[in-house]
């Protein structure tokens, strides 16, 4: 082969190596961590920079520009953007803000998705995360499960090793997470489900979650869900102070966040702080989040601890 032919071939490789690293390059690599880490805001900035350079990017831009929008409770956003022809996913999210924004219809809404139990969607994640998402907020988790099994999606994966947690199945979440770290170690989900495994797992692997909170912290910023995540290590550690001061920072980026009310309450009952403190928090919860299922739960144990006064001052 002359040099000619060799400086050509040469330059054909490196022509093909460049298209192949295009291709590789996903265009929403920054609106999906932004979704990720909870910083709804700034994935919904990205999303609307994004030229996509396809119908498929451009639909899964969408999904999660819509997604975020759910995420920050603004539910009439979606319902009036999205219509009834649009792509299934698309319809999906519509049928998701539906879902959140009707809390007194939520079981009917629930009954929509019962088909793709019977028969999961192949191909479609993002109508498989939302049925499971809805199943998983009803306490149906075997349909949850049913819904995402099988899928090598890393959020079908890091969805599936939440609900095992919740389950108290943490042999059952670490083997998911074994399977995420051979599907991609370094991906934001994967460290995400490897510090709430931690979490779980208590002792010794609290500070090796709250160092991942951090270094996503370093990496990105500060969102609600990273100084929650670090608040838990820092309350299971006994270190209230540096609790408080995480929770502080997450109630000012958003004063109504349920987590942190939550966390917030069961601070100030390990700070031993007055009863009014812990009071004023839920009372906000109440408030700007009433169909939580912390809140659902309280009002029902205040309704049974009524009628067990009822009784005993009626035999007294």
């Amino acid at each position: 082969m002359s040099t000619k032919e060799t400086l050509a071939s040469e330059h054909l490789q490196l022509v093909n190596m460049a298209r192949q690293q295009q291709v590789d390059v996903d265009e929403l690599f920054d609106v999906k961590n932004h979704f990720y880490i909870g910083n709804y805001q700034q994935c919904i900035n990205e999303a609307q920079k994004i030229k996509p350079s396809s119908p498929d990017v451009a639909l899964e831009r969408d999904v999660f520009l819509y997604r975020a929008y759910i995420a920050q409770r603004k539910f009439r956003v979606v319902s009036d953007e999205i219509i009834h022809s649009t792509p299934p996913e698309l319809y999906a999210c519509k049928v998701l803000a539906e879902y959140f924004a009707s809390p007194n219809n939520r079981e009917a809404i629930a009954t929509e998705f019962d088909p793709i139990t019977k028969n999961p969607v192949q191909g479609h994640t993002y109508l498989t995360i939302v049925a499971a998402t809805i199943y998983y907020h009803e306490e149906n988790l075997e349909s949850a499960l049913k819904v995402l099994q099988n899928s090598t999606d890393l959020e079908c994966m890091a969805l599936t090793l939440q609900i095992y947690l919740k389950m108290n199945r943490l042999d059952l979440a670490k083997e998911e997470l074994k399977a995420m770290q051979e599907k991609d170690d370094d991906a934001t989900l994967t460290q995400l489900a490897q510090a709430w495994i931690n979490i779980s797992s208590g002792g010794d692997k609290l500070q090796d979650a709250y160092y991942i909170f951090q270094e996503m912290i370093d990496k990105y910023s500060s969102t609600s869900m990273l100084l929650n995540g670090q608040a838990t290590c820092f309350i299971g550690q006994g270190k209230y102070e540096e609790a408080e001061s995480a929770l502080q920072e997450s109630l000012d980026k958003d004063s109504n966040n349920p987590d942190t009310l939550i966390n917030m309450i069961v601070l100030s009952q390990h700070m031993g702080k007055p009863p009014e403190v812990a009071n004023r928090y839920l009372s906000q919860l109440k408030d700007s989040n009433s169909d939580h299922p912390f809140v659902k739960e309280f009002l029902q144990k205040e309704v049974e601890f009524q009628k067990l006064r009822n009784q005993y001052s009626l035999s007294a």
